[in-house]
């Protein structure tokens, strides 16, 4: 079964869910707004995919840290889990992750590919 990760009323994620309902696919959802999200998960993203991927940079909440609070985010990636975590709105949008692995951001060439 497919895990999708995100924020419920995000407007990627009203995208990923109706094309994952027409499509007929199984998905179980997490809302780290209500449910978080545990390091070791983050930790796992960023080593597949890498924080370029997994950090959203164009995100209000991003932009609304101070110089200071970004370096700090990006100095490690342990500095960027506990960011990520405190601030998961930062984390793009969906995260979604299959048998293959992971899917960042909504991708629907990506999302149908799923049904072959």
């Amino acid at each position: 079964m497919l895990k999708i990760y995100g924020i419920k009323n995000c407007s990627s994620m009203k995208k990923a869910f109706d094309l994952l309902d027409t499509l007929g696919l199984s998905y179980e959802f997490h809302d780290y707004k209500k449910q978080s999200i545990d390091a070791q998960h983050l930790k796992q993203w960023l080593d597949t995919v890498g924080a370029e991927v997994i950090l959203n940079k164009k995100g209000t909440t991003w932009r609304k840290l101070d110089e200071q609070a970004q370096q700090t985010a990006l100095a490690s990636q342990t500095a960027l889990i506990e960011a990520l975590m405190t601030h998961t709105s930062m984390i793009k949008r969906p995260v979604l992750e299959t048998p293959n692995g992971l899917i960042v951001g909504f991708d629907e060439e990506k999302y149908r590919a799923l049904t072959n």
